[in-house]
């Protein structure tokens, strides 16, 4: 009987069972952690978007969305390029300048003028799955987008449906879409428009723990004129930078509102030009010198392919991002880069 057993041999068996009882209660909580990531920190109630770190209070859906946007000087001031999460800005032929827009956290009304599609250009939107915007292209892209390696919209096919003219510019200067209508082209073409791109590595708060230098200004001279010279000057109050084209604010032709930056990198990546009418392969794939500009410092650093993004790296690790807005420069050599205190 048990009144004649051992009174702490008793309490023992019960302090095992209930400790037994409380494992598996906690291995059943890390084994529901294991299912449900995301539950794993009580009390959240936001998520990021994952190409500006800016938080916000539902989960992040919908894919990327990489624009080819016009820069030569007929078609500045340009639409939508305010709301770009990450621009690239990199030489097409000769002297001229072309913008790839990345789009995800924001859904301009109009974006443009939409320019012609280059094939390092459609790499770069590749890293980030996004469904391809572009109005032409160069005969080494148009096999990249006939093919199929990516989801894509073109104004040849689309000129006059998806894509408009503005009767206020000349052609080529004058194509535009709206994000009404590349949703339109996207659910004709069943292209999956839900899957949110991975997230970029920012900043939680904190300063960078490698040494900068203070800089509060610097110019990209992609060409003997300064049609396509490009401006950064940092703003100590608003602590973003503001970029200008040929000595004129980039700000946005239907809101006026201007492009400010959180984080501005200027990458230098071997440039050859192809063929008689100068066209360029770009070489996204083998790394090199970078700067990174945050805060009004500036940080050598290095590029390496991730994956097919480009992202600034320091001793073999990523570096973090200021959560907010990207403008990412390619420059054949880091001579035409200059910066001031």
């Amino acid at each position: 009987m048990l009144s004649k057993r051992n009174p702490l041999l008793i309490a023992a068996v019960i302090v095992l069972a209930l400790s037994a009882c409380s494992k598996g209660e906690n291995k059943s909580a890390e084994r529901e952690v294991e299912k449900n990531p995301q539950q794993s920190e009580e009390n959240k109630d936001f998520e990021r978007f994952p190409l500006t770190g800016i938080e916000m209070e539902e989960n992040s859906e919908g894919r990327a969305v990489a624009v080819m946007v016009n820069n030569h000087p007929a078609a500045r001031p340009q639409s939508g390029l305010s709301e770009a999460d990450i621009v690239y800005e990199a030489l097409a032929e000769g002297e001229v300048t072309r913008l790839l827009a990345i789009y995800q956290s924001e859904q301009p009304e109009n974006i443009g003028p939409v320019r012609s599609a280059r094939n390092y250009f459609i790499d770069l939107a590749q890293g980030y799955d996004s469904l391809f915007i572009a109005h032409g292209y160069s005969p080494d892209a148009k096999k990249m987008l006939t093919s199929g390696e990516i989801d894509n919209l073109n104004g040849i096919q689309y000129d006059g449906s998806l894509f408009k003219r503005s009767s206020s510019r000349k052609a080529p200067h004058n194509s535009y879409i709206s994000f009404d209508s590349i949703k339109k082209g996207a659910s004709e073409l069943e292209y999956d428009m839900d899957k949110a791109p991975k997230e970029l590595v920012f900043l939680d708060g904190e300063e960078l723990s490698i040494e900068g230098t203070q800089t509060e200004y610097m110019e990209v001279s992609y060409g003997r004129t300064t049609q396509f010279t490009s401006e950064y000057k940092y703003d100590k109050q608003t602590k973003k930078y503001t970029r200008y084209s040929d000595g004129v604010q980039t700000t946005d032709l239907n809101t006026d509102k201007p492009v400010q930056l959180d984080n501005v990198i200027v990458m230098e990546v071997a440039h050859q030009v192809i063929d008689d009418a100068g066209r360029r392969a770009i070489d996204l794939t083998s790394g090199g010198r970078a700067f990174l500009l945050q805060k009004g410092n500036s940080y050598e650093v290095e590029w390496k392919n991730d994956d097919g993004r480009l992202i600034p790296y320091v001793e073999n690790e990523p570096i973090g991002l200021v959560p907010g807005k990207t403008w990412v420069n390619i420059v054949p050599e880091m001579d035409i880069v200059s910066f001031e205190q």
